[in-house]
């Protein structure tokens, strides 16, 4: 397998030099033919997808992981349109970003370039095949797929359709790779393949993403898990606030952007908290709350230590009432994971205090933290999110998938 696995790191090597040259047409034409395929091929995406449910169905996998891995009409029309969308995104290879002049005449500037190969090693979700593949063509680079052995079928009849288009289009087909085992040996060869492989993405659970981290040879571009928070200041709209945190929490709980720590400021606690755990406990969310939400919120469990640090990806809160917003600032400090942060309030100094403040991927005044994902904030799509810092922080869309080089334009000129 080892050498199976280096065989697939020097194609993409080859494949990535390739990719560098293409022009923005070349792309766009790949794209839009993936799209296409996706389409016409929906019997056979369909048939594979179909394998991979019932073989999940007979090993015993619960439903909310069965739920992750069925490619619905919805699923594939998203696909579909994902590939589209990025295929319009402008073209960052060759962007230059900025262009200065030195005293010797000499100009300086940093043009975008890609990152070269792109590892992911990925659980569940068969869209990801499709996300990926399409943000890295897009940003000029090649990419080698693992996904999980849970979605096997759909992912290699993906990763099949989309090497075709490459073809297709003019482009190498060994830009995009699809690891075709399900053998977790596999992983650790890939992982250390530093020589081949630029950077790996992993994205999954908590533990996928420490066992990535723990065993690449090469950077890995990652976040370990999403602890989001919604704080409610005294100056909140209690209405607006109720409907924000309701979607932060209940819409898709098994998000890394939901919301698992909900802030209250103690001056409004009294009005909106009683209200708001109603709302929770229609929509069946288990609250664990401080000893102040105990007593305003009757049926509220006990939040302990470890609550303020979970991410439960369930319809499972923890609620905590603050004396002002230097109180909610330090809960998130210590408590966060630097994901993703939310205050509503009507006070503009404070929403700015708090975006200056709050040090994670996204911070957003008077909206969900739904809202951290590149759909939603026009990337087009993701390739995941970056709760590590370097080089990217946040969705990782096109532009994420590029560095920058520094060239220099002269007239003879010469150091002395």
């Amino acid at each position: 397998m080892r050498e199976e696995i280096l065989e697939m790191g020097r194609k993409a090597r080859q494949a990535s030099h390739l990719m560098a040259m293409a022009n923005s047409n070349q792309k766009r034409e790949a794209l839009e033919r993936m799209a296409s395929a996706l389409q016409n091929e929906r019997g056979s995406i369909e048939a594979a997808n179909l394998k991979d449910v019932h073989e999940a169905e007979i090993k015993g996998l619960g439903k909310p992981k069965i739920e992750r891995l069925i490619i619905s009409e919805k699923v594939l029309m998203e696909m579909i349109d994902g590939l589209k969308e990025v295929s319009m995104l402008p073209d960052p290879v060759g962007e230059l970003t900025r262009m200065w002049t030195r005293p010797n005449g000499l100009r300086v500037g940093r043009m975008r370039i890609p990152l070269g190969v792109i590892g992911i090693v990925y659980e569940s979700r068969p869209n990801v095949t499709v996300d990926a593949a399409a943000l890295c063509i897009k940003a000029g680079n090649a990419v080698i797929l693992r996904g999980g052995s849970e979605a096997f079928h759909s992912n290699r009849c993906l990763a099949g359709i989309l090497k075709r288009s490459l073809v297709q289009a003019g482009l190498p087909e060994d830009a995009v790779q699809f690891v075709e085992t399900t053998d977790r040996q596999a992983v650790l060869d890939l992982l250390g393949l530093e020589e081949y492989v630029d950077v790996m993405i992993p994205r999954g659970g908590e533990d996928l993403i420490r066992f990535v981290t723990q065993n690449a040879s090469m950077p890995v571009l990652k976040h370990y898990k999403g602890v989001c928070h919604v704080y409610v200041d005294c100056d909140a709209d209690l209405e607006m606030a109720r409907n924000i945190s309701f979607n932060a929490k209940v819409q898709r709980p098994a998000t890394c952007n939901a919301m698992e720590t909900l802030l209250v400021h103690e001056a409004i606690a009294e009005n909106f908290l009683p209200a708001m755990a109603e709302d929770f406990r229609r929509a069946g969310v288990e609250l664990r709350g401080c000893e102040r939400t105990m007593a305003l919120v009757p049926g509220c469990g006990t939040a302990t230590e470890e609550d303020w640090y979970a991410e439960y990806l369930d319809l499972i809160l923890a609620v905590r009432i603050v004396g002002d917003m230097d109180e909610a600032i330090g809960h998130i400090t210590r408590y966060g994971s630097q994901h993703t942060e939310a205050i509503v309030t009507s006070n503009f100094e404070r929403a700015h205090r708090f975006i200056r403040e709050v040090q994670s991927s996204l911070v957003l005044v008077n909206a969900s933290t739904r809202f951290n994902d590149g759909f939603q904030l026009g990337l087009g799509a993701e390739i995941g999110i970056s709760t590590s810092r370097l080089h990217a922080f946040g969705p990782m869309g096109v532009e994420e998938l590029t560095t920058t080089k520094f060239i220099a334009l002269g007239s003879g000129q010469l150091r002395s």
